[in-house]
């Protein structure tokens, strides 16, 4: 798919709303990221190295219990990945993270791409709340920017 018309396809808005709704239930962080760039596949898991790069790039180590996580798409190489910082990771393992692409990529393949975006944001939320709850009556400070970002 060109990247134009994915990046024309999604739901900004929509996809802010389901990150703040996941957020709002617990004390992770939850990024989604763009790449305009194509993905280079002269290594196994090409995907998921670009993912952790842009990862650190986004600051995304910096929060104070190692929970965010980056849904990293690039639709020029016709790939994504879900990646998870040391915290989360150590909680739900990497099958959670093949699971949350697999449910994504069913809409994905269907040209349904904020759908797809926003049932991973939501999967992950799930995943969030369950392992960093937040506290009843505790106020969160939001780590990270819940826009996405386009490179």
């Amino acid at each position: 798919m060109q990247t134009k018309n994915f990046l024309d396809a999604l739901e900004h808005d929509r996809i802010v709303k389901a990150i703040q709704d996941a957020e709002g239930r617990s004390r992770g962080e939850v990024r989604v990221h763009v790449s305009r760039q194509a993905v280079e596949e002269v290594q196994p898991n090409a995907v998921e190295a670009a993912a952790a790069r842009q990862f650190e790039a986004l600051g995304m180590t910096r929060t104070a219990e190692r929970n965010g996580v980056l849904l990293f798409v690039a639709p020029a190489s016709q790939a994504f990945a879900v990646i998870g910082d040391e915290g989360i990771h150590a909680r739900c393992g990497p099958d959670f993270w093949k699971d949350v692409a697999a449910a994504m990529e069913t809409d994905f393949r269907a040209g349904r791409y904020t759908d797809g975006i926003v049932k991973g944001v939501a999967r992950v939320g799930e995943a969030l709340a369950m392992h960093f709850p937040r506290g009843e009556g505790t106020a969160d400070t939001n780590e990270l920017s819940d826009e996405v970002t386009e490179d």
